[in-house]
């Protein structure tokens, strides 16, 4: 069977993209990597998505999407997509590699998000569940009463440390420089947290301890002189990588892995849309990743019903 489109990706963007090309009567297939969850369904509470006074939690507005768009009809294919290659025949007919097969389609949106980063210290590959972190949502309510690190100092960092005092004894954010990235109204609410704390002009060097994590080491970012301070869990957020290695044969990305894209959310190979997190864009939030696929699928309509007709 060949669909009028694939969506790779199942978060805001990918979803908003399939609910757009669902009405327009396009037949869709949605690909879901069971081993890649979307980030927004590890917000604890979102308050800046519009239309829910006094916030909704991110499992919450993913279930509510999903159910939306499952409404439809679509099957919704549990694989991590592979590459997607062109069939010969023409830019109208593309193949997406998924599991053990591969499903041709006329057009495909690339939504597939972003991963954590990870600080590339050492420590950090042994620690991983035994004390490191990505995601205070889940694994907040284990450090009850413990002595609990943040690295980074962007939203999503501030928001990670304020989840993070419900449960901790104390909360400790260790950012690089002077200065928070985050939004202002974060900033306030943190700073008037008397359990967390700030460590400005710190790196994390190193995480120690045995059978879990006990210390962290810091670097001065400033002078460079080093220090141990005790912790029993540290929660990494410093941003994101791009899940876009099964396209970096297929289309062009910046130095960072993202996809670069062009009017209407173009690829650089003709018939591919994309949108969210997976793209070069300046502000990565849910409220502009269902923007991004609203627009991605206008252009894929266009595109499919312009194949059509030739």
């Amino acid at each position: 069977m060949i669909h009028d489109v694939i969506v790779i990706g199942a978060g805001p963007a990918g979803l908003t993209a399939a609910l757009y090309v669902l009405r327009a009567n396009l037949k869709a297939l949605i690909i879901e990597d069971p081993f890649i969850a979307s980030q927004a369904a590890y917000a604890f509470v979102i308050e800046n998505f519009p239309g829910f006074p006094g916030g909704i939690s991110g499992m919450d507005l993913m279930k509510k999407l999903k159910e939306q768009v499952a409404s439809f009809g679509v099957e919704i294919l549990s694989e991590s997509a592979a590459g997607i290659t062109n069939s010969g025949q023409g830019p109208q007919l593309w193949q997406v590699s998924a599991g053990k097969s591969v499903y041709g389609a006329v057009s495909v949106i690339v939504a597939s998000g972003a991963i954590p980063k990870k600080l590339g210290v050492s420590g950090e590959y042994e620690f991983t569940g035994k004390g490191v972190s990505y995601c205070a949502a889940c694994d907040g309510a284990l450090f009850k009463d413990k002595n609990v690190v943040v690295a980074g100092g962007g939203d999503s960092a501030l928001e990670e440390a304020l989840f993070l005092s419900r449960f901790a004894k104390k909360v400790s954010i260790v950012h690089r420089r002077d200065k928070l990235r985050a939004a202002k109204i974060l900033q306030t609410k943190v700073f008037a947290q008397d359990k967390i704390g700030i460590m400005w002009n710190s790196a994390i060097e190193e995480i120690m301890g045995e059978k879990a994590v006990s210390k962290l080491r810091l670097r001065d970012t400033v002078t460079g002189e080093l220090r141990d301070i005790d912790c029993q869990g540290l929660f990494v957020s410093v941003g994101t990588t791009p899940n876009t290695d099964f396209v970096k044969d297929t289309l062009d990305m910046d130095e960072n892995g993202y996809i670069i894209t062009g009017n209407g959310l173009s690829a650089s190979a003709q018939g591919i849309f994309v949108c969210g997190d997976c793209r070069d864009t300046l502000f990565r939030q849910i409220v502009t990743a269902c923007g991004d696929g609203a627009v991605a699928a206008r252009s894929c309509v266009h595109y499919v019903d312009t194949m059509k007709d030739c």
